[in-house]
């Protein structure tokens, strides 16, 4: 179990702006799982809001500030691989970037490079250590690339078909700018996809936000037991 220290919204915290999106608490708790230190943050910031990019991804600069080495981050998704099931989570082991890229304009070389590589941007031993806590957990984990977009509207079937011809297994509003600047100062990162949601040029599910999080709820407690154990092994 957690052991939360310290809870606060995200208006107290400078440069921080509160969550628009349901589901997306606005809290960050500073913990101790696995006697390891961590920071939770219950929700983010997303482009379709109306933030700029580096508003988005703020949150990611401030916790390199601080001292934080490795970012976990979760998101919900709609699955185009046809082998996947609503509920289940995607391991992602790449992505393809459809929004702005967050690092346009003038670059701080103190933060990191001008061009920053993006060749295996998910850690492999991370990779490895969730494959492995998958297989003694029985946990379905899938492993595909992200696509992702800006939104918020879901997409359409020949939309979603687009995504598999690109070679993306899931599709969704968040995570890769993210995770752009975090590799862009050199940190470790680790991305799991929980699918929400089918489609595909054959598949036109009539997906609600509400449906989204049912999903995600449900799915809930293997996110956590692989996060923990992800966690466990940082010390």
């Amino acid at each position: 179990q957690a052991e939360v220290e310290q809870e606060v919204a995200y208006e107290e915290i400078p440069g921080f702006h509160g969550s628009s999106v349901a589901g997306h608490a606005g809290r960050l708790a500073y913990c101790r799982i696995n006697g390891v230190r961590v920071l939770v943050l219950r929700g983010r910031w997303h482009y379709y809001e109306g933030y700029d990019m580096q508003e988005v991804t703020s949150y990611v600069r401030v916790l390199r500030a601080i001292g934080v080495q490795r970012l976990i981050l979760t998101n919900a998704s709609g699955g185009v691989n046809p082998a996947f099931r609503a509920g289940d989570l995607m391991l992602i082991t790449d992505h393809i970037n459809l929004m702005p890229n967050p690092l346009i304009g003038p670059n701080d070389d103190t933060l990191g490079p001008r061009f920053p590589t993006m060749h295996q941007a998910y850690a492999l031993d991370t990779i490895e250590l969730a494959r492995a806590t998958a297989e003694r957990e029985k946990i379905t984990l899938h492993e595909g690339c992200y696509l992702g977009t800006t939104g918020p509207s879901f997409e359409t079937p020949a939309e979603y078909g687009m995504v598999r011809i690109l070679g993306g297994d899931a599709v969704g509003m968040s995570t890769v700018p993210e995770v752009i600047v975090a590799r862009h100062q050199l940190m470790e990162v680790c991305a799991l996809s929980v699918i929400t949601d089918l489609g595909g040029p054959e598949i036109s599910p009539d997906v609600s936000h509400e449906e989204v999080l049912n999903a995600a709820n449900i799915a809930m407690p293997n996110v956590i037991l692989l996060v923990k154990n992800l966690i466990k092994n940082y010390k």
